[in-house]
């Protein structure tokens, strides 16, 4: 089994370093860590583009740990979705609950899409890895990929993350794609085909 603390390790790893890109609405991030989340993580103080600056890797870890694994209550999923759901936690704070609820209602689960693991979500979670217990992963890993690609299409200035300039998948895609099994990656093609519209 991998420790929380290695998916979060894994994670600052995936994020990079220190970031100021105007066309990111998260602003100042360092290791994934935006300059919103330290100011709402340390109210009462002035947090400025170097405090985002300043961030280590180890505090970027601890943030992880506790307030998008612990305070979310993904220990409370089956384990298989663990690394997914962090990682995605991370990259779109409640939304990645929200794909994952919109899943459950798919597969004929009756749940409120609320963006909450409540007890609903939990129980519901248990049963759909119960349905499809060798599926559930690569269903919300293929999920993830979609939902990146509804926000480029909607958000011009973010097509930059889901596609690279000579075409092919950036770095949303990619980064759906490290939790889907091979089998499910889009071709080259398809993504040039789902991304031909965006000009």
């Amino acid at each position: 089994m991998t420790s929380v603390r290695q998916l979060a390790t894994e994670i600052v790893a995936r994020e990079g370093g220190f970031v100021n890109d105007p066309d990111d609405p998260g602003g100042a991030t360092n290791f994934g860590v935006t300059i919103h989340t330290l100011r709402r993580l340390r109210p009462g103080q002035q947090i400025g583009v170097n405090d985002v600056r300043a961030l280590t890797r180890e505090d970027a870890i601890g943030i992880y740990i506790e307030h998008y694994f612990n305070r979310p209550r993904i220990a409370e999923l089956p384990e298989p979705l663990w690394a997914t759901v962090f990682d995605m936690y991370v990259n779109a704070g409640a939304n990645a609950v929200r794909i994952l609820q919109r899943l459950f209602v798919q597969m004929g689960l009756e749940i409120a899409v609320d963006g909450v693991i409540g007890p609903q979500t939990i129980a519901a979670a248990h049963r759909a890895h119960e349905m499809a217990p060798a599926h559930l992963v690569d269903a919300y890993g293929i999920a993830r990929r979609d939902y990146y690609y509804s926000l480029a299409d909607r958000r011009p200035a973010s097509r930059k993350y889901a596609r690279r300039r000579d075409g092919g998948k950036g770095g949303w895609i990619r980064r759906a794609e490290e939790f889907i099994a091979p089998r499910f990656h889009l071709s080259d093609a398809d993504h040039r085909a789902r991304t031909k519209g965006w000009g």
